[in-house]
């Protein structure tokens, strides 16, 4: 089983602000913004309020984003949307340069992505309009969820006709020679009592962010160190911990009993 670690949701660029987590310990991932695609903020909900709603508290200055359409991907989640779409599954999209590393590593079946992004503690009540950021809480990188690939979907006709739901099903996509949907397992291979996608609460075995350092500089896992790394990275940290420069998607690490038992103390 390989592994993949992959980021995702709002950053410095896209979208400008970390992605909540709640009171209660959700790590609520925030869709980048994405103008061609069809889903809006307003469309996206977590608790019967839409994303809209969450976005209005967190980011009250900015008007505009708020009306934007997004990407959700990856479509962990569920009841994400108001409306469910028909034969709804969970699927994660990679296409272009990222999905060419996929394949390069002969990602696969079996395989499990683990989905990381930037967030920050939040107080107040996202229900009733109140919800903020902790002042002075951290800026961290966690882990907040996962999906094992089951299938692999690359036919634009199939895309578009049994995933027309996902962003990747799109005609502009679709169409591209390297556009992949990755479908998940029933549950996972090595844990039956989870299935083979969903999303973590906030615990510290997720938090990648070494203590005292910037989010992107990371604790001293040995599965992530360069070695370890299925591409050829140098770990840029001072004084203690990994970072890896750079706006990269992706990494894989190698197939081997380190990466394993990494992942397995994750469930």
């Amino acid at each position: 089983m390989k592994v993949i670690l992959s980021r995702k949701g709002f950053d410095s660029k896209a979208g400008g602000i970390p992605s909540p987590i709640l009171p209660d310990g959700t790590l609520l991932s925030l869709p980048i913004p994405a103008k061609c695609d069809e889903l809006r903020y307003k469309d996206v909900y977590f608790d019967g309020v839409s994303f809209a709603d969450i976005l209005c508290q967190l980011k009250p200055k900015d008007n505009k984003i708020i009306n934007w359409n997004c990407h959700l991907d990856p479509d962990i989640r569920l009841n994400s949307r108001k409306i469910k779409p028909a034969n709804w599954s969970a699927g994660f999209g990679q296409i272009s340069q990222a999905q060419g590393y996929l394949r390069n590593q002969q990602v696969g079946v079996g395989d499990l992505f683990l989905f990381f992004g930037w967030f920050r503690q939040t107080e107040g009540d996202f229900k009733d309009g109140t919800l903020r950021y902790v002042r002075e809480a951290p800026n961290q990188h966690i882990l907040y969820g996962y999906l094992q690939i089951g299938e692999m979907v690359s036919d634009s006709e199939k895309l578009q006709r049994e995933y027309y739901w996902h962003p990747h099903s799109l005609e502009r996509r679709a169409k591209e020679n390297n556009n992949m949907l990755y479908l998940p397992t029933d549950t996972l291979t090595f844990n039956k009592n989870r299935e083979g996608f969903g999303t973590f609460d906030f615990a510290e075995k997720y938090v990648l962010t070494k203590p005292g350092k910037s989010k992107a500089t990371w604790k001293e896992i040995a599965a992530l160190f360069p070695e370890n790394i299925c591409k050829n990275v140098r770990n840029s940290a001072k004084d203690g911990g990994i970072y890896y420069a750079g706006q990269w998607q992706e990494l894989v690490l190698k197939e081997n009993e380190l990466s394993e038992e990494w992942v397995k103390s994750l469930f």
